[in-house]
């Protein structure tokens, strides 16, 4: 089984990857660091160099031609599940959950901003807005997701049993 876990970002795909991958036994891949390895580049200088629609593009290809194993759990970009035709095609492949936090607690995790393309040079209240617009965007493609959780304080066991059924 191959989990893909989505939502914005701030809201923990990386490190809660990491816990269940650690929990299942199984490879953890996190998309971004794929493409940082694969463009020799940090995605904030992909971004400047080749805008947000090269960016896309490259993330959607990483996404459908990597090699996934069997089983392993996936950390998706936060916009990744909105381009393209990606969200269809990570529930055609797998099992997709949706880490799901308010505005207020994201600002709250999103404390170092500048390595954000979208994010430089925005304060607290500009963040609040900006995120409360962005996921009017998101949520329809977000809760296409097979699983949504609460992800504010969300442990690694609770993610692992509402996978199973639980």
């Amino acid at each position: 089984m191959i989990v893909f876990l989505v939502g914005f970002m701030g809201c923990g795909k990386s490190t809660k990857a990491k816990q269940l991958a650690n929990r299942l036994n199984c490879a953890v891949i996190d998309l971004d660091a794929e493409i940082v390895k694969k463009v020799g580049k940090s995605i904030a200088e992909y971004f400047a160099e080749f805008g947000e629609a090269a960016f896309r593009k490259l993330e959607s290809d990483t996404l459908k031609i990597y090699p996934y194993p069997e089983t392993c759990v996936v950390a998706t970009g936060g916009g990744l599940p909105c381009f393209f035709d990606n969200m269809d095609w990570m529930n055609a492949k797998g099992q997709t959950v949706y880490l799901q936090m308010t505005p207020a607690q994201l600002v709250s995790r999103l404390g170092n901003r500048e390595k954000r393309p979208l994010l430089k040079g925005m304060d607290d209240e500009q963040l609040f807005t900006f995120i409360e617009l962005k996921l009017v965007e998101r949520n329809p493609f977000y809760t296409q997701s097979k699983v949504i959780l609460d992800a504010f304080n969300l442990d690694a066991e609770l993610l692992e049993k509402r996978l199973k059924g639980n």
